[in-house]
């Protein structure tokens, strides 16, 4: 069985994301770059080497998903996981975006948030 290995990114919309950046910079330490998130760096045990987890608010008119927030989850086989989604009858976006930045699928839970399920580039 296919399964999540951690948080790849939390991702939020904000009324006034350079405020909010800010914000998070100043009064909790979140290291913000230029790219207006946070990539917290850390080892993964299981699989050995490091990973990472971004953090990114979002304009609060940003169409990448459709409500206040979505999570990205790391997988290790994205064709696995959403065919594994697809037959528990799940809502699978059938576009997969392919970058160099690795593979990025999307399943909707039954409350009606977006996930992003995230095969990271081969290293």
């Amino acid at each position: 069985m296919e399964r999540v290995r951690g948080i790849g990114g939390i991702f939020f919309k904000a009324r006034d994301k350079a405020a909010l950046e800010a914000w998070y910079r100043d009064h909790l330490g979140v290291p913000v770059e230029k790219w207006g998130g946070a990539s917290f760096v850390w080892h993964e045990h299981d699989a050995g080497g490091k990973a990472s987890t971004a953090w990114s608010p979002f304009a609060a008119d940003a169409k990448y998903f459709p409500n206040s927030f979505m999570i990205n989850f790391r997988v290790d086989n994205l064709d696995a996981m959403l065919a594994q989604l697809r037959a528990m009858g799940d809502a699978v976006d059938e576009k997969i975006d392919d970058s160099e930045y690795g593979r990025f699928g999307w399943v909707t839970d039954p409350e009606g948030n977006r996930i992003e399920l995230w095969q990271p580039p081969s290293s």
